[in-house]
């Protein structure tokens, strides 16, 4: 039996993951820290655990043997390298740093500790996005020369985002640094790491964190990519598209497929079903001595590249 303790419930996702954890039968939640006292107690009695008001006590227990981090963005170094080492294992909320630095600095806990570390990137345990990724992968589309995706929602017009969603010290940023993420690390995954960043960032609803946003990233090969995502857009299909010097593939708006064209009209190739979820490959990696796909260097990866975008905004 793995004894998972939930740190922190500052995430909009807190209760997924302590669900998902629960839905394991090889797991059991035992503990729950937070630093707001009254939010901590109220999601340990919902979800059968103690709650625990001291970290290093919380960290130290015997009957945790791994933690799932939903703490706000800005506490992730210190909690998850006093985690590793008490030798917990880790399985963290995206982003897990706001600097390279300080993500290296985790980096360098965990791999000393041995433990088992996952950060949550679910798009790429999707069948379509791993269709793309093959693709890509495969040469058919030549030398890769550009690669976009657009991932946005209406949040902040439409009024349903929380507020801590705005709070730049938790966050260390608004619709980039969160809904922007899973465009950052899928460019990172199909076209590696980029030399430059040029960011264009603006406030419409919010005027603490960008609520609307883009970021241009260039590589080695002279290659372009671009995420783009805000809070501000409604009815906005997700759009992926990529293209190479011989042809191009599709993904999303009114497609409900992936598709490539290389010349000799439009394919629309077989999309195997989705991976097992970040946190299943976790679990198994803890149980069975492997590693989760999502490990700590593509958790600094996406780190690395969210600087360079918040630092080169025009």
């Amino acid at each position: 039996m793995i004894n998972i303790g939930l740190c922190g419930t500052w995430h909009v996702h807190f209760n997924g993951y302590a669900k998902e954890a629960q839905a394991f039968d090889n797991c059991k939640l035992t503990a729950l820290w937070d630093p707001d006292e009254k939010a901590g107690r109220e999601a340990a009695a919902k979800f059968g655990c103690e709650f625990e008001d001291e970290y290093d006590r919380f960290i130290t227990r015997g009957d945790v043997d791994a933690i799932i981090v939903c703490s706000s963005t800005d506490m992730h170094k210190e909690l998850i390298i006093k985690a590793a080492q008490a030798g917990k294992h880790v399985f963290t909320e995206k982003v897990l740093c706001f600097t390279k630095a300080d993500a290296l600095e985790v980096a360098d806990a965990v791999k000393k500790s041995g433990i088992k570390f996952c950060i949550s990137f679910p798009w790429r345990t999707r069948g379509d996005f791993n269709c793309i990724k093959e693709i890509a992968d495969s040469g058919i589309l030549g030398e890769i020369t550009y690669c976009r995706m657009r991932n946005a929602h209406n949040g902040a017009s439409a009024g349903w985002l929380p507020q801590t969603f705005y709070d730049k010290k938790s966050c260390g940023g608004g619709a980039m640094m969160d809904l922007g993420a899973h465009s950052m690390y899928i460019l990172n995954w199909i076209m590696g790491e980029p030399v430059k960043a040029s960011s264009a960032f603006t406030n419409m609803m919010v005027d603490s964190v960008e609520d609307n946003a883009v970021t241009v990233f260039t590589y080695k090969n002279g290659a372009i990519g671009v995420s783009e995502t805000g809070f501000v857009t409604g009815n906005n299909p997700f759009e992926f598209e990529i293209a190479g010097k011989n042809g191009t593939a599709l993904m999303g708006g009114f497609l409900d497929k992936p598709c490539y064209n290389i010349g000799e009209g439009w394919v629309f190739p077989r999309t195997g079903n989705n991976l097992p979820a970040p946190m299943s490959t976790w679990i198994d990696s803890i149980e069975n001595s492997g590693d989760s796909p999502y490990g700590i260097d593509d958790a600094v990866a996406l780190s690395a590249v969210m600087e360079m975008a918040y630092k080169n905004i025009f």
